[in-house]
């Protein structure tokens, strides 16, 4: 094992015990807390395979504006101090089950999809690989997203109009 994938090896366990803690934690801007570190983790990890754009958009989207929004958000709900109620239901058992089963099946598509590969001599987080792959091999599915976005747009502001009328 050389440096790159000991540091890479590093920031992955460091998103992954903070995800965990993220989902664990009894305190909801604790949780939000944990996830900045989770996501600044995987930019890290994005960095470590010189993705340098994917990393910057990661903190940027992600670090900066998502969680800022979901903290801004919890201040406004003046959400109660005090954690949930120690009630465990069956359905937290049955999520946590689900949740295992999902990692372990896309954890044996993408090793059983990718074996063998290496990527080597290529840069593929830089900008110019996104875009050169967004708008020639992707252009059709882009514009389809960004229908498909402006659609979830318009609806979202007939919603919220047809909602303070009343």
């Amino acid at each position: 094992m050389n440096v790159t994938e000991a540091v890479f090896l590093l920031f992955a366990i460091v998103a992954v015990v903070s995800a965990l803690l993220a989902m664990t934690s009894h305190q909801l801007v604790h949780s939000a807390l944990w996830l900045v570190v989770t996501l600044g983790s995987v930019a890290g990890c994005f960095v470590v395979m010189t993705a340098e754009f994917v990393a910057w958009v990661q903190v940027l989207v992600y670090v900066g504006s998502v969680v800022v929004l979901v903290i801004f958000a919890l201040m406004m709900t003046r959400q109660p101090a005090a954690g949930p109620s120690a009630e465990v239901t069956g359905n937290r058992w049955a999520a946590g089950a689900l949740g295992i089963v999902a990692a372990v099946g896309l954890g044996a598509t993408v090793t059983a999809g990718f074996r063998g590969e290496r990527i080597k001599g290529q840069r593929i987080g830089t900008a110019r690989s996104i875009g050169d792959a967004l708008f020639h091999d992707w252009v059709l599915g882009f514009e389809i997203l960004s229908v498909v976005l402006l659609a979830a747009l318009i609806g979202a502001i007939v919603i919220s109009r047809s909602g303070s009328e009343h």
